[in-house]
């Protein structure tokens, strides 16, 4: 290959387009997101499976009230537009609205932890009655996942505010935002399946 040809060759690459960056913590979290899903979506199906053989008995002791997972599954709801919010506020380098949409999503997640745990308290479902593991098994894995999920996000606000994320980089806040929603869907499906259905 002759010294000009070899010239042009790497003018050629160094004119091309870049390389796509890689997505790592997308796709991490994406894997561990559908993971912990998976794991919900068992626990829900063994429960139920576990009521249907209770039959009139399951949960006879204890009372839940609707108005609680009602008012959880609304502050959820109201959190994935918060969410969403952030993403779009730091894809555009809003940076004010990133950190007061990333803010409000916190404080929405930490009502429905406190709402979960008030529900402990008021249901008095107890690990020595048959449905008791069960229940705090499912539920419990749902909010830990949340709280998983609060964490994670602080964690991105540390970086946001170090201007590490942008709108050329938004991968942190798109990385929280598939577990949060997959928490919140999660929610909803246990929603229905143990507090409705009881």
């Amino acid at each position: 290959m002759s010294q000009s040809t070899s010239e042009a060759a790497v003018a050629a690459y160094a004119s091309a387009a870049p390389i796509p960056r890689r997505r790592e913590m997308l796709f991490g979290s994406a894997f561990a997101t559908a993971g912990v899903s998976m794991l919900v979506v068992v626990l829900v199906a063994n429960y139920l499976i576990e009521r249907t053989a209770g039959g009139a008995q399951w949960l006879v002791d204890n009372q839940i009230p609707l108005t609680q997972p009602n008012m959880q599954l609304i502050t959820l709801g109201m959190s994935v537009v918060t969410m969403q919010w952030a993403f779009w506020s730091i894809a555009r380098d809003d940076r004010y609205h990133t950190y007061m949409a990333i803010g409000t999503t916190l404080l929405l997640g930490a009502a429905f932890v406190n709402q979960t745990t008030f529900l402990y308290k008021m249901a008095g479902i107890t690990i020595a009655q048959p449905e008791g593991p069960l229940f705090y098994a499912v539920t419990g894995t749902h909010l830990a996942m949340m709280i998983a999920a609060m964490i994670f996000l602080v964690l991105v606000l540390f970086r946001v505010l170090a201007g590490q994320y942008s709108s050329r980089l938004p991968d942190g806040i798109g990385a929280v935002a598939i577990l949060w929603y997959a928490g919140v869907a999660l929610y909803a499906l246990i929603w229905f399946a143990v507090y409705v259905q009881k």
